[in-house]
């Protein structure tokens, strides 16, 4: 039965579950361990072209996988079946982390790229859960809570693995490292307790239509085709989508090697951390104003505005000199990471038919995960390239300047008009 309280609360748990990776492993020690400790004996600039690899090749995966499985989660009555195991991997490749020895940087970067495929592929069948557990009046708040917990309950984790590196004595913790690879085994016992909730309370709802997992890849496939189709009539839409992809890849790459590039440059470790707190704690309420903001611009000037933020935060980075040049940027990076991320979603449903809501955002999802491809490479290719992670960073500007030049030809009458066009067709 949908709305009811404990499934809701069961559903939204697992964004609080997996949000400890996306916090503290993903964003947070992995870059400072990856550079200061597997990968001893490399320069900085070459771990910082490993460390994009594996965020790229683990983006790459994901993506080719993602109509496979989407069509698995809109056919299939395994949805649950399939987060777990998915989330078995991740948890599984987190808690491996520890037992990596220094100096391993492959094995290190093999078992990151694994969890993160792990984290990203059960994300797909964790939203293919949400209709069966909200009905569309309740849809909204259901999603915002899972949203919501994941900021609190990914930064209280990450808080608590912040005190044991800054602080191992309070826990009876020989050192920061031995900290640092305890935090990778919270991270998975977190995650594993935390899922529970929904594989004890949500009830998947029963479809006929359950595809074998030949048929469900050949449903994919078709749909992705199909959908690529439509594009050709609905441009306005594939203008947004190629839009999207350039700007939120600088967004994602720099989430995901800011930490690196901090360690680059010379700032202690323990900085660098507290900084990623401030962006997590920071992120939530502002993605809230920024939602009040866009009511009174406009979102396409409020995607504007967060998009020529971005590059400014780009810039500045390219100059910062001192941690104290680093906190700010995190807080500058806080106040509009959450609303470049929900305003682009809620723009995207002006200009898709109502009618194909589900299929054009399974596409919207996949490009997602394609997200962080260009970017890290990009960023790790210039620092190689030039031998300075200044310049590398600097690349990034290019991808939100892309962004932007092409959101601004994006017509989002004309794009309703194609979409009520498409409907009348139909």
């Amino acid at each position: 039965m949908k709305d009811t309280r404990s499934a809701i609360w069961g559903w939204s748990l697992y964004d609080w579950a997996n949000s400890a990776f996306a916090t503290t492993v993903m964003a947070g020690f992995f870059p400072v361990f990856f550079k200061a400790y597997w990968s001893t004996g490399e320069t900085v600039q070459l771990s910082t072209f490993y460390l994009g690899l594996a965020n790229s090749i683990a983006s790459i995966i994901v993506a080719a996988l993602a109509p496979v499985l989407g069509a698995i989660a809109d056919k299939g009555s395994a949805k649950k079946k399939f987060l777990s195991v998915f989330a078995f991997l991740g948890i599984i490749m987190t808690g491996a982390l520890w037992f990596v020895q220094k100096g391993h940087w492959q094995m290190a970067a093999a078992f990151y790229a694994l969890a993160t495929v792990g984290f990203a592929g059960g994300n797909i069948f964790y939203d293919s859960l949400l209709p069966g557990v909200a009905s569309p009046k309740k849809v909204d708040y259901v999603s915002s809570l899972g949203f919501s917990l994941g900021y609190i309950g990914g930064g209280l984790l990450f808080a608590v693995n912040v005190l044991m590196y800054l602080k191992p004595e309070l826990f009876g913790i020989a050192d920061g490292p031995t900290a640092i690879r305890i935090s990778f085994l919270s991270v998975a016992v977190w995650w594993t307790v935390f899922s529970l909730p929904i594989m004890i309370f949500v009830k998947e709802p029963k479809d006929e239509e359950t595809l074998s997992l030949g048929k469900a890849v050949s449903a994919g496939w078709k749909q992705l085709v199909h959908t690529l189709s439509v594009l050709k009539h609905l441009k306005v839409i594939g203008l947004f989508l190629l839009a999207y992809w350039f700007y939120i890849d600088g967004v994602d790459t720099i989430i995901k090697m800011a930490v690196d590039y901090g360690v680059a440059l010379g700032f202690p470790s323990q900085s660098l951390i507290v900084a990623l707190l401030l962006v997590q704690f920071v992120a939530f309420p502002a993605a809230l104003i920024y939602h009040k903001f866009a009511q009174k611009i406009g979102v396409k000037n409020a995607l504007f505005v967060a998009i020529l933020a971005y590059s400014i935060i780009t810039v500045l980075g390219f100059m910062m000199r001192t941690v104290l040049h680093f906190y700010l940027l995190a807080v500058a990076i806080g106040l509009f990471q959450g609303g470049i991320q929900a305003l682009s979603r809620s723009y995207y449903t002006r200009l898709i038919p109502e009618n194909k809501a589900a299929e054009f955002f399974g596409f919207f999802n996949m490009l997602g995960k394609f997200a962080t491809i260009i970017g890290p490479t990009l960023l790790g290719l210039v620092t190689v390239l030039t031998g300075s992670n200044r310049y590398g960073i600097l690349s990034i500007l290019i991808l939100f300047v892309a962004g932007a030049i092409l959101l601004k030809r994006v017509d989002e009458e004309e794009g309703k008009r194609l979409a009520q066009e498409h409907l009348a067709k139909k």
